[in-house]
Order: structure tokens, then C-alpha cells, then sequence
């Protein structure tokens, strides 16, 4: 493997904020460990992942965490029509993601394990402990030096999840991953934006950081959604003819952005729409929200800002 500093080195300046998490998982590959990220949608895991593949140089196997996710999905499978003009052969054995990843000692990405069948995260604990598999009819595939499992998970409450198995837990060096600073998700928005000094990403990043802790919200917004908020707001501005930090605009765009992306608890007689629009007016509503929060001491000026990033 090349110079692990070096390594964190190049994810830092490709993952806002996430140094101590380079680190960690950089550290357990080192050591030849597979590694599980568990934190929230959008908080850069498979960013890092993907990041540490390409910058020691290994090969990047994804697979998607399904209910539909089966062993064969998995692992592979022979070729019917071939099965029956020429039967079992190793020749017609069409190799799954895990099976590739074995053979080329590459990471084998696993997205939302925490979705996966219970009988298909029990071939992977298989291949986590005897960095092999047994395919009937095929035989056993080792693994090639550089095979790892890389996976992440949202918590287990999000919808669709399950807690994992302890056996998966047992085998795996587990990093957690929460949201960034609200510095660091400014930071995220003005690369996107364009804008590094843009009131609309401040106000932006604020709404979107509301949502998390919003007693109604079971599920707040990433920092995707203050992106897609900035940005349609641009757009939408420019159909209507005005500025993109119009209140109309901004409360559609708000609107458009997050909705789809919170979680109203359950009980709750409240639509996603009427929480957003409430938190569009405690931002968005005072006359100027970067200035309301620099005066209260809570960001750093548009200037030091754009210089940092």
C-alpha cells in the first residue's frame, strides 16, 4: 500500500471535514481489516470510500443494499442457456460483484448493509472470516492480497433498516459518522454554489441544520439539500425574472428542496410542507440571516470565509 499519510493527505482535500475519518478508515485497511461507516444520509461515506479506493490504487467493486440482494445477486451464478447446451463449466460461470472483488483483491463496496437479507449478509460474514467462498458446481474462489469488505449503514431506525448481526459487527472495525460543522457544510455549499460568499448558502446550510433537531422531524436534511435549495433557487430566480434570494423564490426552492427529504415523526398533524415552510420563516424571514448570525458571534465573515475555502 502506498504512504498512508500521504493517502489522508489526498481525502482531505476531497472530503470536507473529515480528516479524523480518513484517518481511521486508511488505518484499518492498512492493517488489512474491513470497515463499516454508520452515520447519517449525506454525510460523505460513500465520498471517503470511493476516495480511499482511488487513492491506493485498488480496484472498487459497488453492490447497492437491496431487500433484493440475494447470494446469487451477490456472488454470481451459471449461465442457463449455456448450462444446458454445454452443463456446468467454469467457463460459463457469470462471476457477481463479490466474486470479482476476490479474484482482482479489490474492495468490495457494500451501500446500506443494513437493507441487505439476513441470508445474504450471512455469504458475506462467511467471506469476512475465511476471505474465500464455495460456490456449488464452481469450487472455492480465495481471495486475491487486497480483498476488503467496505460497507456503511444509516442507523438502523431509518426506514427500511434492521440492526445488523452481531457476526457482522464482530468482524468489522466500525468508524461513525455524524454531520460536519456547519463551517464545514457552508464550505460544501459554496463549492457547489459557486458562491463562497453567497448570504443564500449561509441561510441555506441554517434551514437545513433546523431540520435536524425540529421536535416534529424524526429525519432532518442533509447537506444536500441546502445544495439543491441554492441552486434552484438560481434557476427558479432567473425563470421568474428575480433575484434568486426573492422570498418566493427561496421558499419554493426550499420547499422543492426539503420536503422530500424530512421525516415527520408519527402522530404528528403536520405536513412536511407547513414544518419547512415554519423553518423557512425563522431563517429566511429576519432581513438578513448571515448578518443576524455574525452579529451573534456564530459564523465568520463572507471574506475569511472565501479565503478558507
Amino acid at each position: 500500500m502506498v504512504n498512508s499519510r500521504l493517502v489522508v493527505d489526498q481525502l482531505v482535500s476531497e472530503v470536507v471535514g473529515r480528516r479524523r475519518e480518513s484517518e481511521l478508515v486508511v488505518a484499518a485497511l492498512s492493517a488489512d481489516r474491513h470497515v463499516l461507516l454508520e452515520g447519517p444520509p449525506g454525510t460523505g461515506k460513500s465520498t471517503l470510500l470511493r476516495g480511499v479506493a482511488n487513492a491506493i490504487g485498488l480496484g472498487f467493486e459497488f453492490v447497492e443494499g437491496t431487500a433484493e440482494l440475494t447470494p446469487a445477486r451477490l456472488i454470481g451464478h451459471f449461465d442457463p442457456a449455456l448450462v444446458l447446451a454445454e452443463g456446468y463449466s467454469p467457463d460459463i460461470f457469470v462471476d457477481g460483484p463479490l466474486v470479482r472483488a476476490l479474484r482482482q483483491g479489490s474492495l468490495l463496496y457494500v451501500e446500506e448493509i443494513n437493507r441487505v437479507p439476513e441470508e445474504t449478509l450471512n455469504a458475506l460474514v462467511t467471506v469476512m472470516s475465511e476471505r474465500e467462498v464455495h460456490v456449488p458446481r464452481l469450487g472455492r474462489v480465495a481471495a486475491e492480497p487486497g480483498f476488503r469488505l467496505v460497507a456503511a449503514m444509516n442507523p438502523f431506525d431509518a426506514v427500511g433498516t434492521a440492526r445488523i448481526a452481531g457476526a457482522v459487527y464482530d468482524r468489522v472495525c466500525r468508524v461513525a459518522m455524524d454531520y460536519q460543522s456547519a463551517e464545514d457544510e457552508r464550505s460544501i455549499v459554496a463549492a457547489q454554489h459557486h458562491d463562497p460568499a453567497s448570504q443564500l448558502g449561509f441561510a441555506a446550510v441554517e434551514l437545513v441544520r433546523a431540520t435536524r433537531t425540529h421536535p416534529d422531524l424524526r429525519t432532518g436534511s442533509s447537506v444536500r439539500g441546502a445544495i439543491d435549495l441554492c441552486l434552484v433557487s438560481c434557476k427558479l430566480g432567473e425563470i421568474r425574472g428575480l433575484p434568486a434570494d426573492d422570498d418566493t423564490v427561496t421558499l419554493d426552492a426550499a420547499l422543492v428542496a426539503l420536503s422530500g427529504r424530512v421525516r415527520v415523526r408519527e402522530g404528528v398533524s403536520r405536513s412536511a410542507e407547513e414544518i419547512v415552510t415554519e423553518l423557512w420563516r425563522s431563517v429566511f424571514g429576519r432581513s438578513d440571516a448571515g448578518e443576524h448570525e455574525r452579529s451573534e458571534g456564530k459564523v465568520e465573515s463572507p471574506t475569511p470565509m472565501s479565503r478558507a475555502t
